[in-house]
């Protein structure tokens, strides 16, 4: 497998935060959004940003950003989606998603990913912890994108649903913490203490 490129989730709504994006709130000497991009950025062959609304609000980051297709709020598999169509225009043949609010995932996401889907002879694997399973981190194939689509429009929003569907492997990583994802202000203060 070629090295896949990556993709930052960064189309949810932030209601907990009190709505806007909560990847651009500072943290440390950066924002949550740069720790996300410091940690998948060495890990992939190219990289860029799922969000919707304006995309100027991301041009310090000088990444893409790609917007969801499906009208309304669709999930995280409509963001999965547009990584998908926008991996296919670069030639790759899959992509690994990342939380744009989880500063703290493995710097060996992506190895992980792959090693796993290739010991279980499938194309998509989800990053797991003891906890369970965090379906925003996965490798997906470009070539499911149809498929994908597909499933979308039929109403389809649980991401475990389509990948339990296409055999998708697990990732286990040992720390459940790897995966903090920050929700609300209380969170954002835990962030600082872990950083």
């Amino acid at each position: 497998m070629k090295q896949p490129f990556g993709v930052i989730l960064a189309g949810g709504q932030a209601t907990r935060m009190g709505g806007g994006d909560k990847g651009l709130l500072p943290l440390g000497n950066s924002t949550i959004l740069g720790h996300v991009i410091d940690r998948l950025a060495p890990q992939v062959a190219g990289l860029a940003l799922n969000a919707n609304g304006d995309p100027a609000r991301f041009a310090s980051l000088s990444l893409p950003v790609i917007a969801d297709q499906m009208a309304g709020f669709a999930g995280p598999l409509s963001g999965v989606l547009a990584g998908m169509d926008w991996a296919a225009e670069q030639g790759a043949s899959h992509i690994v998603t990342a939380a744009a609010d989880t500063p703290f995932f493995p710097c060996d996401l992506v190895p992980q990913l792959c090693l796993a889907a290739e010991n279980a002879g499938t194309e998509i694997a989800l990053a797991a912890t003891p906890d369970g399973r965090h379906p925003t981190f996965g490798l997906w194939p470009v070539a499911l994108r149809d498929d994908l689509r597909a499933a979308l429009s039929d109403g389809l929003r649980k991401v475990v649903l389509w990948t339990d569907k296409h055999g998708a492997a697990t990732a286990l990583f040992p720390d459940d913490a790897a995966f903090f994802n920050v929700n609300t202000p209380d969170d954002l203060a835990q962030a600082e203490v872990m950083l």
